[in-house]
Order: C-alpha cells, then structure tokens, then sequence
C-alpha cells in the first residue's frame, strides 16, 4: 500500500495531519475502518451518474472524521468523473441570506471547482473553454466547414446560434442571462480578449453587485444574488452533465455555523433551504446532483437549534428504526461515522508511521510494540473516554515521531507518559442558553 504513495501526497499527508487538518490528496491512503461508508459513496456515485440526485448527512462527534469522508468523497468522485466543488459553512457563508451571505457561499463553490485535471480548484475557465471546443467541433461537423477554418469571424454567427441554443436547451431559470455571459466568454476566448473573460467570470461567480454594472460590460439584464444562486448551480450541472461529465457533487461542511445563526427565523430559513435542496434531489426535480453536508449530532439532533427543530427536516431525517450499531443502513440520508476500534487505529497509526518514514526519508525508530504502548498510555488517560479525538491522537502521534526522528535518543516511554487529553470541543452546545430575538 504504501509503495503507491507518491512523495508529494505523502508530504500532504504528513503536514495537514500535523497541522490538524484533512490532508487535500492522498486521504485514500489513510482510510481505515471506513469500508461500508465507501461503498454507500460508490453506490451512490454510480445512482448520480445515472441521472438520479441525492443528499447525505454525514453525522459525527468533533474530530471524528467528517472532513475526511467529505475529502475521500472529492476523490472518488473526481476517480468517476464528476465535477466536485467544496465549500465551509462559515458565519458569512450560508444557504439562505438577504445581506449576501448566500452568495458568498455561492462564490466560493464556484471559486472552488475541481476536475481530475485540476483537483485543487480553480476548474471555472478550464470547463468553459473545453465546452466551447466542444460546441466548435459539433458545430463545424454540422455545417460541414473545416474545424481549423470554424474559428473565422465569418463563422461567428453560427458558433453564437449554437451556444445561445444549447444553452437555452439546458437552463430552466437565468437560461437568456447565463447564455449570453457564456457568449461573452467564447467571444472573449476566442478573440484573445482577457478583459471580457474575466468580466464574464467574474459574473458567473456572483461578483457583480448591480445589474448597472453587469449590462455595461456584458450586455445582460441580470445578476446572480442571494435569491437566484441555487438556480445558477443547476445550470451549471446540466452543463457539466452536457460536456460529458457524470454530473455536480458539492460538499459542504462545518454545518455548525447554521446552528449558531443567533435568530430562529434565519436558522429556520436555512434548514427550509435544505428541504427544498432535499425535495429537489429525491422527487427528481434535478439530476445529476450530489449534495454532502457534515455537522455533529448536535447541529441534527438539537430539538431547540439543530436541523430536528425544523419539523419537515426531522421527518426526512429521522435515523431508520431498526437500524443499531451492528445492524447499520448506509442508504438512508443519514450517515452516522462511529468512532474508530482500537484495532483500526492501530492499523492507521502503523499507516501513518510508513507514510511518515517516506516524506522524511528516515527509518524513525518506532516498532509495533511502541505504537501499543503509545495507544495504552494516550487512552488510559485521565479524560480520553470522554475528550480524546482521532484528530488529537493523529496529532500527538505525529508530534513524537517528529520529535524521535530530531532526537533519536529520546526517551519513548517519558514522551509517551507525558501525554495529556484536553477538551478541544467547540462549545455548541451552550448555544441553548443565549437568548434569540
């Protein structure tokens, strides 16, 4: 397994976890215990990818590993072709807004866009210009003109008809709007004009804040705001699936931000914004559609603030009655992430040690036998039942094999002794207590 990671990955790796944060590649390499988890994501890859939509919650204690499934998901997902896209839930960053916030998380779905070819992000001009190649080639193959001549301005007329067309085609709200700024994008592309791409990116993002300002450089009518976004990603869906992509996933994490939204009526307008998102994906109002979100069992469960407050939701998402911790249904929206055995963690700390060894290039002199003390000491400690995280004990684990690998005669037994568990929780659950107006 090990000889499959590439350096580069196992740098990632190793510097994210250190850090206390999901690794942005080669999380594939690290997953362990997560089997029947994987296969609900393929399984419902493969129902995306054949027109049907879908929504899952990915439910788990602090650090329990919900950036990591969301990672692995971007991974498989980009493996069968999807165009992935990942945003946070943050305090400006929310579904359902009037000051902008929505379209801030709109913005930075779309700012973070992401192919096989460009997994990082930043895919937004990449799939623009290879769907207009696309509709160059169809369009010379149509007309029967030589693919090296359909790029003369004689033949613009043609290219403009076919993409106002397709687009039209493609597009149930903001189809007139979206098509013209793609236009200007192909006119932009194919005259080598960078201003009128970036203008036409820039609407496309949700960047222009009037409609004065988006018709005197792009010539449309509209802009993309608070009330229209989620529209404007269903046409980007529908174009994706066009150009011969599976279809859009989007990840969306730290749920906890809309549970602290501090007023009930703009908390409830959010979680109505999932109930229409949730309607939309299993009635087959969309498709090709993967919506992920990641929050605790709080941000579900909480009668008062959590998504359980909302009663349609809690309907929707009510775990299956018969399921138990043996017995478990990964088709269901629900997913609960239990924590990790002691066996698993073994496993993934020995994993963690080989990764560690090739980003260092070093022989770090921790055996089998000091991983079970490691593991006997960090989990006899005062607190750990109750406190101790993956995140924490990756992190702690980590730190002493960078310490042994700088100080080869450290003393293993004392560093291990010299552990401590602390609550890194975030205090969501105090929220009960602030008054709301």
């Amino acid at each position: 397994m090990i000889e499959s990671v590439k350096p580069k990955e196992a740098t990632a790796i190793i510097n994210s976890l250190t850090s206390g944060v999901v690794p942005k590649m080669g999380v594939q390499h690290i997953t362990v215990g997560r089997s029947d988890e994987v296969n609900a994501v393929i399984n419902a890859l493969n129902d995306v990818k054949n027109g049907h939509s879908m929504v899952k919650f990915w439910i788990g204690d602090f650090g329990a590993g919900k950036s990591f499934m969301l990672h692995l998901l971007n991974t498989l997902a980009l493996k069968q072709r999807f165009v992935v896209a990942k945003a946070d839930f943050t305090p400006e960053n929310r579904l359902y807004a009037n000051d902008g916030k929505a379209l801030a998380l709109y913005t930075h779905i779309i700012d973070n866009l992401a192919i096989q070819t460009k997994p990082e992000g930043g895919a937004l001009p990449t799939l623009l210009e290879k769907w207009i190649e696309q509709v160059l080639s169809k369009t010379a193959e149509e007309c029967q003109i030589n693919l090296a001549d359909i790029r003369e301005p004689k033949h613009a007329h043609l290219i403009r008809e076919r993409i106002m067309k397709t687009i039209s085609a493609l597009s149930d709200v903001g189809g007139y709007d979206f098509g013209t700024v793609v236009l200007r994008y192909y006119e932009g592309y194919i005259n080598d004009e960078d201003e009128t791409r970036k203008n036409a990116i820039r609407w496309l993002k949700g960047e222009y804040k009037t409609k004065t300002e988006a018709k005197r450089d792009l010539g449309v009518r509209e802009v993309i705001t608070d009330l229209n976004y989620y529209d404007m990603l269903k046409n980007f869906c529908k174009l994706f699936v066009s150009m011969g992509y599976s279809g859009f996933v989007v990840n969306l994490d730290e749920a906890i931000n809309l549970y602290k939204i501090s007023t009930a009526v703009m908390r409830s307008k959010n979680y109505e914004k999932i109930l229409s998102i949730y309607n939309d994906c299993f009635q087959g109002k969309v498709s090709n559609m993967y919506f992920n979100f990641a929050g605790t069992k709080e941000v579900l469960e909480n009668p008062r603030r959590g998504f359980f407050s909302y009663e349609a939701l809690k309907s929707r998402l009510q775990t299956n009655k018969y399921e138990t911790a043996t017995l478990r249904d990964f088709a269901q929206p629900v997913i609960r992430l239990m924590p990790l055995d002691h066996n698993e963690i073994f496993v993934l700390l020995k994993r963690l040690k080989a990764i560690f060894d090739l980003n260092y290039n070093c022989n770090c002199e921790v055996q089998d036998a000091d991983i079970k003390n490691f593991m006997e000491e960090i989990f006899n400690k005062p607190g750990a039942a109750e406190f101790l995280t993956p995140r924490e004990l990756i992190r702690d684990f980590l730190g002493i094999l960078n310490i042994i690998r700088q100080n080869p005669k450290a003393d293993k037994r004392q560093l291990f002794g010299d552990l401590k568990i602390k609550d890194e929780r975030p205090q969501e659950t105090f929220l009960d207590s602030v008054e709301e107006f």
